[in-house]
């Protein structure tokens, strides 16, 4: 079945319930499922779609975005909207634009994501953990670290380093650590992040299923709540194999 066959509204329209552009969204993965719209391939433009579905171009672009926000399709610049792919091997674009954990950055791409824990537990802190969370002399500090998957792919090593008083018990984290924030009230709300590009070393290489000297991705992040007080330093390594980050850029008004 070409496209246009596909997307004729006649076949699809009224036997799916929802809004218009939902309707659209599950057709289009429906699309991808079936190998109409292939992997890495490109979606018919926006002005086709409307013209191919008779729907306006304001609800086909609420498709798209959902797709987009699915981890289902990507936008590029000048370029158009490409199905990311189902390859257990393909890159994850990840926006630079929203504060959110790793958890749900899989979920939202369909993902299953797993840990494995390589450190957990109270500690004295380092230098720069002192500096980072603007620590008294004295006090210790919740670490949490480990190897982040999706599926069975090895993705970042994520070291995160917490005020006691805002994580008293590190064990009480067993998945997303936003979850357990937010539920005691002390969920970050702005971040400042530093990338830099980096060479693995043999230990980050060796957990990360790379060869020593891999290309990888060090980002340290700040994150703040409400009120500006600091609420987390993490440290985390990923693959550069598989991570692109994108950043939506806007202009200074003159």
């Amino acid at each position: 079945m070409n496209v246009a066959e596909f997307l004729d509204p006649g076949a699809w329209m009224e036997t799916m319930v929802g809004p218009r552009y939902v309707r659209l969204r599950k057709r289009i993965e429906e699309g991808i499922a079936t190998g109409v719209f292939p992997n890495d391939g490109p979606l018919p433009p926006e002005r086709e779609l409307a013209s191919l579905t008779h729907l306006s171009r304001v609800t086909v672009r609420k498709a798209i975005q959902e797709l987009v926000e699915k981890g289902i399709v990507v936008q590029r610049q000048g370029a158009g909207s490409f199905v990311t792919g189902t390859e257990p091997n393909r890159r994850v674009e990840q926006s630079l634009s929203r504060l959110t954990s790793f958890t749900e950055d899989m979920a939202r791409r369909g993902l299953e994501s797993r840990a494995t824990w390589l450190e957990k537990g109270i500690f004295f802190p380092s230098p720069q953990e002192v500096v980072a969370l603007a620590l008294s002399s004295g006090d210790s500090v919740a670490r949490l670290a480990r190897l982040r998957l999706a599926g069975d792919r090895p993705m970042a090593i994520e070291r995160a380093s917490l005020p006691l008083d805002i994580l008293p018990d590190p064990a009480s984290v067993n998945t997303s650590l936003y979850e357990v924030l937010e539920a005691a009230g002390n969920h970050p709300v702005r971040a400042l992040q530093k990338i830099s590009a980096i060479n693995l070393d043999a230990e980050e290489a060796g957990l990360l299923g790379l060869d020593p000297n891999s290309a990888g991705l060090k980002i340290e992040r700040t994150s703040y709540l409400e009120n500006g007080r600091v609420v987390e330093y993490t440290r985390s390594t990923y693959r550069g194999d598989a991570y692109d980050f994108v950043a939506e850029l806007r202009l200074a008004n003159r």
